[in-house]
């Protein structure tokens, strides 16, 4: 009976099928930027909730506050860079 000796420059067809279904299409860094930028955006829309008033015929100007305004669509801003940063970003081999 013949042994089959194994090439060390030539690669099993099996072992490349079986290389081929565990590979993802992200790396590990970009799926840990897809986490952070989904929750810079939560922090966002959950900075930019409240406002209201308690009755319905006053107005409430706590709605027009810097928070509101400016450092939650800043923060939401920020989590969908990270997100297209996470997309594009090569992952290593």
């Amino acid at each position: 009976m013949a042994t089959m000796k194994k090439n060390p420059g030539v690669e099993n067809p099996v072992d490349k099928s079986e290389k081929k279904m565990f590979d993802f299409a992200f790396g590990r860094e970009n799926y840990i930027l897809m986490i952070a930028g989904i929750v810079l955006l939560g922090i966002g829309y959950l900075l930019m909730v409240g406002g209201g008033s308690k009755d319905p015929e006053v107005f409430s100007y706590e709605l027009f506050n810097t928070r509101r305004l400016v450092v939650s669509p800043l923060v939401i801003l920020a989590g969908i860079v990270v997100e297209i940063v996470a997309i594009m970003k090569k992952p290593r081999k």
